[in-house]
């Protein structure tokens, strides 16, 4: 129901053409090598292959393709794992006609698009976020740096942590070796028991 009321929205407007449909992801990708587009209008949530597994795939063997993910989720860490992804925008499921199309338009231009709600939303969370001093810097350690020893040391892993911080898996690695580099340690074991013994996990360096 949602595909049919989605192309009959498209078809109701000259410059754009649906020229597929898949009602899941593997579908999808079996369409793309035949059926070349500009847009890929994509769930976050399918059987099988999630959007944001697909937004991975497609980033990487179709990077060409815009993906404009359409959901319900609105909270930011969905938002911005699939952001991280590579996707050029994301819309709400009960965004307005208008607004989904406009969606599509700016993403084929090459531009990122946040529908207005979720937009305005974050913006409302980030007035009402009290700023926090700046962490004194403690044994050579960049602000960075400081942020992922401390998560070490909170016992998350490699992949946590990149899942945390919007990041990928082999730039935490490349921190922590320069942490450990920086601190003379040779493991995690030695790291955190260096960082506890020297008080480089307080927020001031105390």
């Amino acid at each position: 129901m949602l595909r049919d009321g989605l192309r009959a929205l498209f078809e109701q407007e000259p410059s754009l053409q649906v020229i597929g449909e898949a009602e899941n992801g593997a579908q999808l990708l079996a369409q793309l090598p035949a059926t070349p587009c500009d847009v890929v209008l994509l769930d976050l949530h399918m059987p099988g292959l999630d959007g944001l597994a697909i937004t991975q795939r497609l980033r990487t063997e179709y990077p060409d393709v815009r993906v404009l993910i359409l959901s319900m989720a609105d909270h930011a860490h969905a938002i911005g794992q699939v952001l991280a992804a590579g996707a050029a925008g994301y819309v709400l499921k009960n965004a307005s006609h208008d607004e989904i199309v406009v969606g599509v338009r700016t993403v084929a231009a090459g531009k990122r698009f946040l529908c207005s709600e979720l937009g305005l939303t974050m913006l409302e969370k980030l007035l009402t976020i009290t700023p926090e001093p700046a962490p004194q810097l403690v044994s050579g350690l960049t602000v960075r740096e400081q942020e992922i020893l401390r998560l070490v040391a909170d016992g998350l892993t490699t992949a946590q942590i990149a899942d945390k911080r919007y990041t990928s898996p082999r730039t935490v690695e490349s921190h922590r070796q320069n942490i450990m580099a920086k601190t003379g340690t040779k493991n995690t074991a030695a790291l955190v028991k260096a960082a506890v013994s020297q008080g480089w996990l307080s927020r001031n360096g105390h």
